[in-house]
């Protein structure tokens, strides 16, 4: 099962990259194994997969302590302060940096650990009072004030779009979050780097790779459903 839906997302994504232009290379799939067992995300590496996304700390803990360690782990879900910790030096990329205070928290770890620290800014592109983000609004001022940390590095921005029936509906989300961080390129601010767009889950990361996702992240597509999942 898990090689024919990896199969299946590979040609949906080579496919959205040749609609929009795009070389396959240019977007990065995350395999999201949240809630699966380390057996499954172990069959989904022998498959080639490296890149998997995880949304609690602890499961990402876990995971990354008997897997293969040269596997990526992404931080997708929010992240509260008191597990900065846990997870900085653990995930390449943390997405979910969504306040002035998480950023500090992290910078704090980082610095610790003599580490720097690879993050997105999350951005609630739709305005849901249920999502966590920052609004599109707030994203320039806290730019320039993480860009002073030296121990973090905004590479991108990250949003979670509203789980809509018909994809289409989320293509403006994305393509705003794409102008944002044009917009925030074009103030070449040091120690950021927006060159990452982390967009699209399995409804609809078709849409996002036109848009201009360079990272979607993918959970049911590959591991298949379950009740409350929908990434």
């Amino acid at each position: 099962m898990l090689e024919k839906n990896l199969l299946e997302v590979e040609k949906r994504v080579q496919a959205a990259c040749d609609r929009a232009g795009r070389k396959r290379e240019e977007v990065t799939l995350i395999a999201v194994s949240k809630t699966h067992p380390a057996s499954m995300v172990q069959e989904v590496y022998d498959l080639g997969i490296r890149t998997f996304g995880e949304n609690k700390v602890q499961e990402l803990c876990e995971k990354e302590a008997i897997l293969p360690k040269d596997i990526r782990w992404h931080m997708i879900g929010h992240l509260q302060r008191n597990k900065v910790k846990q997870v900085v030096g653990k995930a390449c990329l943390i997405h979910s940096v969504d306040s002035l205070r998480l950023a500090e928290a992290i910078e704090a770890e980082a610095a610790k650990k003599d580490l720097t620290v690879d993050i997105l800014l999350e951005v609630n592109m739709a305005g849901e009072e249920s999502k966590f983000g920052l609004t599109p609004e707030e994203v320039p001022d806290l730019v320039d004030k993480v860009a002073a940390f030296p121990h973090l590095h905004i590479k991108g921005l990250m949003t979670i779009a509203p789980n809509v029936e018909n994809p289409e509906e989320n293509r403006v989300h994305f393509a705003n979050l794409r102008k944002l961080s044009v917009d925030i390129a074009a103030k070449k601010v040091n120690n950021v780097n927006v060159s990452i767009l982390s967009m699209g889950m399995t409804n609809d990361y078709e849409v996002a790779i036109e848009e201009g996702a360079t990272m979607i992240r993918v959970g049911t597509g590959i591991f298949g459903k379950r009740d409350y999942d929908i990434t």
